[in-house]
Parts: C-alpha cells; sequence; structure tokens
C-alpha cells in the first residue's frame, strides 16, 4: 500500500520561504509521477504543481509559476516544493499526491491519485 507523509508546513511571514517534503513508502517511488495540490478554508481544491518520474516535465499553475520550485530526489523517495515570495494569498494546506498518469492528467484537483494528509502551511501579513 502506498503512503504519502508531508512536512514541512508552518507559519512564515509574508515574502518568506518555505520547503515542503513528500515522503513515500510501499511502492516504487520512480514509477508515480508527483504532484502538490492546495486547499484554503472554504475554497476548492487546486492544483499547484507536478513532476514527471525522471524530473523531465514540469507544470505549474499560473498562481505560483515564477514563485514555486517542484523537484523530486529518486534517491531518497521524495519529492519536494520550495517556495518562496510566499503572499497570504497562498496560506492553505498543502496536499501531495501520486499518479500513475501524466503531469497534464494529474492537474485534476479531485482526479483517482493517491493523496497525503496535507501540511498546514500559513503565511502572516
Amino acid at each position: 500500500q502506498v503512503q504519502l507523509v508531508e512536512s514541512g508546513g508552518g507559519l512564515v511571514q509574508a515574502g518568506g520561504s518555505l520547503r515542503l517534503s513528500c515522503a513515500i513508502s510501499g511502492r516504487t517511488f520512480t514509477d508515480y509521477t508527483m504532484a502538490w495540490f492546495r486547499q484554503a478554508q472554504g475554497k476548492e481544491r487546486e492544483f499547484v504543481a507536478a513532476i514527471s518520474q525522471t524530473g523531465g516535465t514540469i507544470n505549474y499553475a499560473d498562481s505560483t509559476k515564477g514563485r514555486f520550485t517542484i523537484s523530486r530526489d529518486n534517491a531518497k523517495n521524495t519529492a519536494y516544493l520550495q517556495m518562496y515570495s510566499l503572499k497570504p494569498e497562498d496560506t492553505a494546506v498543502y496536499i501531495c499526491a501520486a499518479s500513475l498518469e501524466t503531469t497534464h492528467a494529474m492537474k485534476n484537483p479531485y482526479g483517482s491519485h493517491i493523496w497525503g494528509q496535507g501540511t498546514q502551511v500559513t503565511v502572516s501579513s
């Protein structure tokens, strides 16, 4: 059974940075496309970024392009989301997902992905 565990969330001031991690266990990490989503309180879940199995293909949401960087370390079975220039509107629960689909297909925030539990990111103004 595949399990995803996120870490790295917390409270940060506007303009600051955070790095989220997502560790996978139970299956071969390199089988999966990895992605990050977020869900703010009272809002729909939205796609943030996705990275292919080898890291050769990456997709970002327009709202995070240029400020967020997704990456993966296949030797450590871990995906990352480095976030820079954080804004209060980035406040949300950030959720890691894994899938056998392409990065484009993983943009679906309600797809049949494997989901982590999420980690809270709060950006104060």
